[in-house]
């Protein structure tokens, strides 16, 4: 019973979730050069797309709004109420380039808007998402084939309900049959906006991030591979998707471990030619996370 429960305890521990990153931005050029943009906003203003974001200056004649969440001071996407002119409605799109999604992925993003006192301006951001051959939303009310509304912040236009300090918001992916090629949308959409509007300010969207969570064997499976196995002398581990390789230890299966090895590149030869036979865990450590996989000695 004793080994029972260390085996259990030891599978439990290895048993961590990883991640594998499907699409990273933290906009240090914005906008990337993957990602479109489309101005609904009729008729537009003097800032009609997306834009580098303006950050704070010691001049305060020159001084923006806010920095980034991380990074260059600058590196974030910005957008405002001259998108429009006059006083109409902002719909203001930018479009990730096509990623394959599955249920599971966590979309995050962060967003804010001006400091408290600064605006009584209200605005509004939604996030959606459509598939890869989704039709473009037409007009400024329209959403065309993005009908999946995942994240939608401050959607009665209040003028506490948008932070003013960055905020994470995240989505879980759902309701798809299968991987499915697609596209993630921002849409700054903001009625009775423009300079002369009662709504609409100035918000910076930074760090977007999907992830895909893995059991540590997937993500060994998806990141190194491992030969030969069963094994009885030396076993090799090489990782794939540019990881490098930390360290490796060998773990037996009441949780011991019984070899370890410090690399520091993208190859690795393990000498288990003195363990006894029978099952142990090959737990890899990378920079791009942990992954574990079974392994028969014989």
């Amino acid at each position: 019973m004793k080994k029972t429960l260390l085996t259990l305890s030891m599978i439990l521990t290895l048993g961590l979730v990883q991640a594998q990153v499907i699409l990273s931005e933290n906009f240090d050029v914005a906008p990337p050069t993957t990602w479109t943009m489309l101005n609904l906003s009729t008729p537009a203003g003097t800032n009609p797309l997306w834009f580098q974001g303006n950050p704070t200056d010691p001049d305060p004649l020159v001084s923006g709004p806010f920095d980034s969440f991380a990074g260059a001071p600058n590196s974030y996407m910005g957008v405002n109420f001259n998108s429009v002119a006059g006083n109409n409605t902002i719909s203001n799109w930018i479009f990730t380039p096509v990623v394959s999604l599955q249920n599971g992925d966590i979309i995050s993003f962060y967003t804010r808007t001006t400091t408290p006192g600064a605006t009584t301006f209200p605005d509004r951001l939604q996030m959606r998402i459509g598939a890869a051959a989704a039709a473009n939303p037409v007009g400024n009310t329209g959403v065309g084939g993005y009908t999946t509304l995942a994240v939608e912040v401050n959607p009665n236009l209040t003028t506490t309900g948008y932070p003013n300090t960055w905020t994470q918001y995240t989505y879980t992916v759902t309701g798809l049959p299968s991987a499915t090629p697609s596209k993630v949308a921002f849409r700054y959409f903001v009625t009775s906006g423009g300079p002369t509007g009662a709504n609409s300010d100035y918000i910076g969207v930074d760090t977007f991030l999907i992830n895909r969570p893995l059991s540590t064997a997937d993500f060994f499976t998806t990141n190194f591979a491992m030969h030969p196995n069963p094994v009885k002398d030396v076993v090799n581990i090489t990782a794939k998707n540019g990881a490098s390789i930390e360290s490796v230890q060998v773990i037996d299966i009441n949780g011991r471990t019984v070899n370890q090895t410090t690399v520091g590149n993208d190859t690795v030869q393990i000498n288990v030619s003195n363990l006894n036979s029978g099952v142990y865990f090959v737990k890899v450590q990378s920079d791009l996370g942990v992954g574990t996989s079974k392994i028969i000695k014989n």
